[in-house]
């Protein structure tokens, strides 16, 4: 068990009055009690099928497509089920992946009654714990997620800030001058219009912060969030994203915590 899933079993004692020990005891495995089981059937389609394309491994070749979609069928499940491709695999030991067709049958987490976004209140980013918190007016806790922070300290803001702009399935805008470190941003010599889509460097959501270049997104490496760092941003899974875009409201304030 790692720090993400301490860090959820604290979070749910919490908000359940429990001791706060990050640790399965017998009463926080009482209150986890399911009441289905967590784990379902899905069918591959043949419109999930049609969304696959390949993706360009440099920033001027992701510009020129369509779509930044899903690459594979294993991809595309596991953001489905708000799942790492290492669970779909451990859960599907004898399918095989690279030859899958429309109808193919497959077991995932029940992402299907996932609670609809209630209006969020104030969000509040733990740097430290690299976690974001959302919270209703009441102060009830909504939701928390694994949230990547940025790499360098003096790129970490702290203090409060607001939502100001919100966007569902947003194109990224590629600027060489932020990114130094790449051989192919240096020949680069003017900004690039990247499409939408979950393989997009922002992934499946944008909310821009009343700091500039600063937002919370989503990221086309959903698994590594809360282990890896950004250039500045807050980023989280694709479905976090996704769900939060619709919770926050401009004005929405961000508490931001060493």
């Amino acid at each position: 068990m790692g720090p993400q899933t301490r860090s959820a079993l604290r979070a749910f004692q919490g908000s359940r009055h429990l001791p706060v020990t990050g640790e399965i005891d017998a009463a926080t495995r009482q209150a986890l009690q399911l009441e289905s089981p967590p784990l379902t059937n899905y069918v591959i389609t043949s419109n999930e099928l049609a969304r696959l394309q390949p993706l360009s491994a440099t920033w001027m070749g992701k510009s020129l497509q369509t779509a930044l979609e899903f690459e594979s069928p294993l991809e595309l499940a596991a953001e489905s089920c708000c799942a790492s491709p290492r669970l779909m695999l451990r859960l599907n030991p004898s399918l095989d992946w690279t030859n899958i067709s429309a109808g193919t049958i497959y077991t995932g987490p029940d992402a299907t009654n996932r609670c609809t976004a209630a209006k969020a209140s104030l969000l509040v980013i733990a740097l430290t714990n690299r976690t974001l918190t959302v919270f209703d007016a009441q102060t009830n806790m909504l939701a928390h997620f694994p949230c990547s922070i940025a790499q360098r300290v003096e790129k970490r803001p702290a203090g409060e800030l607001h939502v100001v702009a919100i966007a569902p399935n947003p194109n990224y805008t590629f600027d060489p001058k932020v990114f130094p470190e790449s051989v192919e941003a240096q020949q680069i010599k003017s900004k690039l219009i990247l499409p939408p889509g979950p393989n997009n460097p922002v992934g499946a959501a944008w909310i821009s912060l009343d700091l500039e270049g600063y937002g919370i997104h989503g990221t086309p490496l959903p698994e590594q969030v809360g282990r890896t760092e950004s250039h500045g941003c807050f980023r989280l899974a694709n479905w976090n994203a996704a769900w939060l875009v619709n919770a926050v409201s401009i004005g929405t304030p961000v508490i931001v915590e060493p």
